[in-house]
């Protein structure tokens, strides 16, 4: 009887292949979210394409410090936050917990805020006076919290692969719909401040891109999913092959999103207040589908991104006290279910959530020079890093990063100084 062969199969390539972009994805379904949506569509809407060289350097900075935070742990096995906390001081590691939580708390209002509102608006088009967004809201918060409740990572990243692949591929359909000119496309990798616009500033609207793409969370749960993943240093290409594959899709999705609202909205004078104004603007441009499809990568962007949103908190406890990823504790059930429950602030109170998002994801920039800074001081101790310690252009490149980081936090401040005073 001949012995079963042990060469792989097509399949069982395939699905080792997948397996390792597991991270990757992961981090792109958390960087791809309203929030990202809501820059993207605002930024095309008010400037065109003018901003697209924003989106560019934005998601070359996020590959090279996911792959730069992969790498640090993959050298000494440590995640960001026990690094932090061990090699420069406890309180680092708090700051980022507490900042960070701040952080997706407002992304959490403003999430459910705009998945519901756009759902509302779409509903209008199936049924008279439309569902209620208050509805629309609690069914989404409940899903999640429900979906946290299983408590397996191996999990949470099937469920992210899904809604990942559901929302690149409307965000792309979209795209080609709704494609501006490829001139102006290419105009927009020239680097340049609109003067125009109307609402949130030009600075404003740059940071909270930067904010929403080069997020801080992203760079410390990199360190988490690759100690995870049990990768060794022989599997640096693998690591690094996963950070090009996640900053490249972010970089497509982020384009193809700020290209639909030039296409349908900026051609036309048409600013945008509300993302659920999309589905009225877009209807007489791509048909009832177009809005449809829209609506269902909103939708997947949205729960993509709450999904980690709501588990951020406990991961970064995980990680401050070293403990295995265990997320059935029922302290951190708690926890998600109260910061749930942010996402029904929007409808319950009415507050714009286009607003939100925006100061929300420019408040993200502010982060971003501490966590420059930390891998830098950490990437050059060669008792930590021994061999792989950074190199003169490593380093030289983390310093244009720190300062991108502070010109963009300056521009975060400025941009909601200057939307305060206006309002």
């Amino acid at each position: 009887m001949p012995e079963p062969s042990s060469n792989p199969t097509l399949t069982d390539r395939l699905r080792h292949l997948l397996s390792s972009f597991l991270p990757g994805i992961f981090l792109l379904g958390y960087c791809i979210g309203t929030g990202s949506v809501t820059a993207m569509a605002k930024a095309g809407a008010d400037y065109g394409m003018a901003l697209l060289w924003t989106v560019l350097l934005s998601c070359y900075f996020t590959y090279f410090l996911i792959d730069l935070y992969g790498k640090f742990t993959i050298v000494t096995g440590l995640t960001a936050l026990e690094a932090f906390k061990k090699y420069i001081h406890p309180a680092v590691s708090i700051f980022f917990i507490v900042a960070l939580t701040m952080n997706v708390s407002g992304s959490v209002v403003g999430v459910m805020g705009i998945v519901s509102d756009v759902c509302y608006e779409w509903s209008k088009t199936l049924v008279k006076g439309g569902i209620p967004p208050l509805y629309f809201a609690l069914f989404f918060v409940s899903l999640v919290f429900l979906l946290f409740l299983d408590g397996r990572i191996h999990f949470f990243q099937q469920v992210l692969t899904w809604l990942v692949a559901l929302m690149s591929l409307c965000f792309l359909v979209n795209f080609f719909l709704l494609t501006p000119p490829l001139t102006e496309i290419m105009k927009g990798f020239i680097p340049q401040i609109p003067a125009t616009g109307s609402g949130e500033t030009a600075f404003l609207v740059i940071a909270s891109m930067v904010g929403t793409t080069v997020f801080s969370g992203l760079f410390i749960m990199r360190a988490t999913l690759v100690k995870e993943a049990g990768w060794t240093l022989q599997d640096l290409k693998t690591q690094r092959r996963d950070a090009i594959f996640s900053a490249l899709m972010m970089f497509v999705i982020s384009a193809s999103i700020m290209a639909s609202a030039a296409g349908a909205l900026y051609t036309r004078k048409i600013t945008l207040d509300h993302v659920s104004e999309m589905i009225t603007l877009l209807e007489p441009l791509s048909g009832s589908m177009g809005v449809t499809i829209f609506t269902i990568g909103l939708i997947a962007a949205g729960v993509s991104s709450q999904f980690p949103n709501v588990m951020l908190l406990p991961w970064l406890l995980n990680d401050y006290h070293q403990r295995e990823h265990h997320m059935r504790r029922n302290a951190y059930r708690i926890m998600v279910f109260f910061i749930s429950l942010l996402g029904l602030i929007v409808p319950i109170f009415h507050a714009r959530p286009i607003a939100v998002m925006v100061a929300s994801q420019a408040f993200g920039a502010l982060i971003l020079p501490a966590t420059v800074g930390c891998i830098f001081y950490l990437g050059n101790q060669r008792s930590l890093m021994g061999t792989h310690v950074f190199s003169f252009l490593t380093n030289a490149v983390l310093l244009g990063i720190l300062i991108f980081s502070l010109v963009m936090s300056y521009m975060g401040i400025t941009g909601l100084v200057n939307t305060w005073l206006i309002a």
